[in-house]
């Protein structure tokens, strides 16, 4: 096994038992490692320190064509052997992952700047959703329907879809790449995953890994890391694929499923949000800034799920924001590898720019920091501002980063009003010590999920996941991803003679 000290300058950092001895500078296909050789490579940078982790190969389009091929042939086999055998196979991989989970830990906070305590739930949840997706071999089962036909009998059975195509972001890349290969596999269809370009070792190659060790036959996982602005049309166009997936921003989104139905394809759409915090006047108030500190700052803020902007109650307005801004303030920013960090960097200069923009702007037109505000490289400080109107652009932009803009509101219709008022619609939470009243607050709000008495960043394998309007199309996990993995098909048997018109 490779020391990782041979690829990143850091000293604090023990060997990984789960890179490959090519220190992940390989593509995965059809089973095997396949060194960079002539292609271009993808350097892998720390964001804490902006050194170099690893580099990865660029994939080609012709890796992306030969990685389809290899998936459409090995799916039929696989889809042929027993559910139980499937389902053992997804089941050994989330295993190892769990025995994996140190040296995972080190790979976030290197490759994504996650701390501890954002490890700690990616793992929890890959796992989960892992365990949940190898059940669904044994669910996939058919329905008996009446005929009205006479002497007819009318089966509707479920099969794989095939060739899944799964695009990955950075932010939570082993999970939620996790949430659509277990399924897939266990399902019985084959993936290609093109993790992204930040993220190419936990959205990709740790999973072609930890399948490996598994046992997963040769061809039915595929890892083609690459820039998406070079291959990302290339793939997500695809004529192979049955389905293709993609987490990540909403623009980006539209394009891929624009090109995934361009081929008949079903896209899976999971994108941005613009999630709003409700905090009513007869909130428990020390609660709803738990909350509110929680689901804005954890992993700095860098969630589709996380809280974008927090409405709360003019009578609360002032204590609230006091509150928050002593929790951003009392948060721990560090080195993500340093013991007791709360708060890592952000991924790259691109998105510290754009919070940095959407803050300078804000100000300019009103709002005042309470916290924060500042930042040190990709470093940038849990910020909380006061004086925010909904049209500000640290409130009407999904800003991706640790920060709170505060508005307030004078009734439960302005709130309702302020929340939907959006493109977006992914999830959201309503504080109120009277439960009826948050529910009816949570039924008007136009978001695929909603939260009561609690945050928005919230996520469990067996319920669904997903939004609407610009959030995406579709529902991921359980039941839900079953439907999008699989097809149905209408088989009639005619058990008696039919008497026809002619």
């Amino acid at each position: 096994m490779t020391n990782i000290d041979s690829f990143v300058e850091r000293d604090d950092v023990d060997a990984l038992e789960i890179a490959p001895e090519a220190g992940w500078n390989a593509l995965y296909l059809d089973g095997e490692w396949v060194a960079g050789g002539d292609r271009d490579a993808i350097p892998v940078e720390d964001p804490a320190t902006r050194s170099t982790v690893t580099t990865v190969p660029h994939a080609t389009e012709d890796d992306v064509d030969e990685a389809f091929a290899v998936a459409e042939t090995a799916q039929e086999e696989w889809a042929k052997r027993p559910p139980q055998e499937r389902a053992a196979i997804v089941s050994e991989a989330g295993d190892l992952l769990g025995s994996y989970a140190d040296d995972l830990a080190t790979l976030f906070a290197l490759e994504c700047g996650g701390v501890q305590l954002k490890a700690d739930f990616e793992i929890q949840l890959a796992q989960g959703t892992i365990d949940v997706g190898a059940g669904l071999a044994m669910r996939a089962s058919g329905r008996h329907k009446q005929s009205v036909t006479p002497g007819k009998e009318n089966l509707v059975v479920r099969e794989p879809a095939g060739v899944v195509g799964v695009i990955t972001p950075w932010n939570f890349p082993l999970y939620l790449t996790s949430r659509v290969v277990a399924p897939a596999l266990a399902l019985g269809n084959s993936v290609v995953i093109k993790p992204d370009e930040h993220t190419p070792v936990t959205g990709g190659l740790v999973l072609a890994k930890v399948f490996e060790e598994a046992g997963l036959p040769d061809g039915v996982l595929n890892v083609v890391p690459g820039y998406g602005d070079e291959i990302g049309d290339h793939f997500s166009g695809h004529p192979t694929p049955s389905v293709m997936s993609f987490t990540g921003s909403s623009e980006i989104g539209r394009r891929v499923g624009q090109h995934a139905v361009g081929s008949y394809t079903e896209p899976a759409l999971e994108l941005g949000g613009n999630n709003a915090h409700v905090v009513l006047e007869d909130a428990d108030l020390e609660r709803a800034i738990d909350a509110g500190a929680f689901g804005s700052f954890t992993h700095q803020g860098q969630e589709c799920i996380s809280i974008n902007r927090h409405l709360v109650h003019e009578s609360l307005y002032d204590e609230y924001v006091a509150g928050l801004a002593d929790r951003a303030a009392s948060l721990p920013i560090g080195d993500p590898l340093e013991e007791g960090s709360l708060v890592g960097p952000v991924i790259n200069e691109s998105q510290r720019d754009k919070i940095v923009g959407f803050l300078e702007e804000s100000v300019e037109r009103g709002a005042t920091i309470e916290a924060g505000g500042d930042h040190d490289g990709l470093f940038v400080e849990p910020t909380v501002l006061s004086g925010v109107s909904a049209d500000m652009p640290v409130a009407c932009n999904e800003h991706f980063g640790p920060v709170a803009p505060v508005i307030p509101f004078e009734s439960d219709e302005e709130a309702i009003r302020i929340a939907n008022d959006t493109e977006y619609g992914l999830s959201g939470s309503v504080h109120s010590t009277d439960l009826e009243r948050a529910r009816d607050v949570a039924d008007a709000l136009e978001t695929g999920m909603v939260h009561i008495n609690d945050q928005p960043l919230n996520d469990e394998p067996h319920v669904p996941f997903g939004g609407v309007g610009a959030s995406g199309m579709g529902r991921y996990n359980d039941e839900w991803i079953l439907e999008i993995l699989t097809t149905t098909k209408w088989i009639s048997v005619q058990r008696e003679p039919r008497e026809y018109p002619y």
